[in-house]
Order: structure tokens, then sequence, then C-alpha cells
């Protein structure tokens, strides 16, 4: 995984955990924005279409941010 400090925490969801962030948001998949499957951290953390990534950023005004990402073919 990347240690670049400009370069968020990615995390590849289990299918549980992305069952919770689509109940969480009541959404479906589609309506999460998305990252393609060539995108060079998504192949770093492994992920294939129809994967959730879970993005956490460091923000000097809020701490932290969490983004996720729906993985989708080119």
């Amino acid at each position: 995984m990347s240690t670049h400090f400009l370069i968020p925490k990615h995390e590849l969801l289990t299918k549980e955990e992305s069952q919770q962030v689509l109940e969480r948001f009541h959404a479906s998949p589609s309506q999460l924005p998305y990252v393609l499957v060539t995108d060079p951290l998504a192949k770093e953390v492994g992920a294939k279409p129809g994967d959730f990534i879970r993005i956490t950023r460091r923000s000097e005004t809020a701490g932290s941010s969490v983004y996720y990402r729906y993985v989708v073919e080119n």
C-alpha cells in the first residue's frame, strides 16, 4: 500500500461492510461515486468490479473524512 503522505488510505470493504454502507445511505451501488478497476490504488488493494473501497482522507479542519467508491470496469 502506498505510504506517501498525499495519498489517502484505501481499504477494500467486505460484502457485509458494503451492504451496511448501502443501507446507511439508502442507496444502490450505481448511486455512489465510481472508481475504475484500472485505478492504481484500486489495483493495489485488489479491487474487482462490484467491490467497494473506503477512502479515509486527513483534513486540517475536520480531522478525517471517509468516502466510499464503487469499483467499475472501464
